[in-house]
């Protein structure tokens, strides 16, 4: 169980990227429906939990070093091969977005130019891909428990303060901006998205371990923690919704409010998601172009950071704004496929335990 609780840290690492930190994903795509929101979240949970699953199943029954094999696998041949090159941009651009992401988060909380920023995570991201695979998933996962723990107590703070008899959570809502019509779509538009920047980093984690079960709950363990943290971040902001409404980060600025001491935590650790994300985009969209563990490996890494690094000057709300929205669409995609991978190979154990 060790190695899928240290597979469940990574891929949480992988997907909780500076939106999904920063409380802004989930303000956007759970919150802003109000009370209902929590039923939204649990959809979220299964999906997470089912579709990573599949996922990092997939990645250790075909030992795959990068995405290709996977997508090839659950979309077909021709399928596959336009997933697999959108999948393989968007590895770079989520990188890119984290490198800018990171700049901004300099600038904007300690003043610093958002270059310098954006410059210290290329390096840090570079060096740390150039690691073994193994060494690289360690990394990632290391820091998620300080993420979910700072989040425990943010909402154990916001609870505690909230007037439950003068809260008028309809009126809230009704100025929030919302990234869905409805908060069905909206929970399923949300882990389509996060599935399309994740996948790819998933598929490889899941290659690292020969024991499908392992692997498994590895995707299992890390779907219901992501879940956790969304109920937990959506309920803290439910709260304060009206004090939120025109904050970039949410929970940044809720961890001010318990005391700037634990707002200054919560910026490094926004900048160790962002951090996690950038090194998991990096090398799954390395190890897709070049042979890992080589010597061309490495030099493909940092040709691939220092040119992510140049392209994110482009600005960190310009490169979220085209990005994301077009991962969402391929997300579906992939939910489709992956269910229809599962159906298909429930239907064959059906009809052999039949004839049998």
């Amino acid at each position: 169980m060790r190695k899928s609780f240290q597979i469940a840290g990574a891929f949480i690492g992988v997907i909780v990227g500076a939106g999904f930190a920063s409380g802004q994903e989930i303000l956007q795509f759970f919150t802003s429906f109000g009370p209902i929101s929590i039923v939204g979240t649990l959809v979220a949970t299964v999906l997470f939990a089912f579709l990573g699953m599949n996922l990092t199943q997939l990645g250790s029954r075909l030992q795959t070093k990068s995405h290709q094999r996977v997508i090839y696998h659950i979309c077909g041949r021709y399928l596959g091969v336009l997933v697999d090159v959108i999948i393989t941009f968007f590895l770079f651009g989520v990188t890119v977005v984290m490198f800018s992401g990171a700049g901004a988060i300099f600038e904007q909380q300690f003043g610093i130019p958002s270059f310098i920023g954006s410059i210290l995570m290329a390096i840090v991201t570079i060096l740390t891909v150039t690691l073994s695979v193994q060494k690289v998933i360690t990394l990632i996962g290391a820091f998620t428990p300080f993420l979910l723990l700072i989040v425990i107590v943010i909402t154990v703070y916001s609870l505690i303060n909230f007037d439950f008899a003068t809260a008028d959570l309809s009126a809230a809502v009704v100025t929030q901006n919302r990234g869905a019509s409805h908060w069905l779509l909206g929970a399923i538009l949300y882990v389509s998205y996060n599935l399309a920047a994740g996948a790819a980093m998933l598929t490889v984690m899941g290659g690292t371990v020969k024991d499908e079960k392992v692997a498994a709950w590895g995707g299992i363990i890390g779907g219901l923690g992501l879940g956790l943290l969304i109920l937990l971040i959506n309920v803290s902001m439910l709260t304060q919704l009206k004090a939120i409404a025109s904050v970039p980060m949410p929970m940044l600025f809720l961890a001010n409010n318990i005391s700037p001491i634990m707002g200054a935590i919560m910026s490094i650790i926004l900048l160790g998601m962002i951090y996690n994300t950038a090194v998991g985009m990096l090398y799954a969209f390395s190890a897709r172009i070049v042979k890992t563990e080589t010597v061309r490996f490495k030099g493909a890494v940092t040709i691939f950071g220092v040119a992510a690094f140049g392209a994110s000057f482009i600005g960190f709300i310009t490169l979220v704004g085209t990005v994301y929205p077009v991962m969402g669409y391929l997300g579906f995609t992939l939910i489709a496929a992956i269910i229809f991978t599962w159906a298909r190979k429930k239907g064959t154990v059906g009809k052999i335990d039949s004839s049998n």
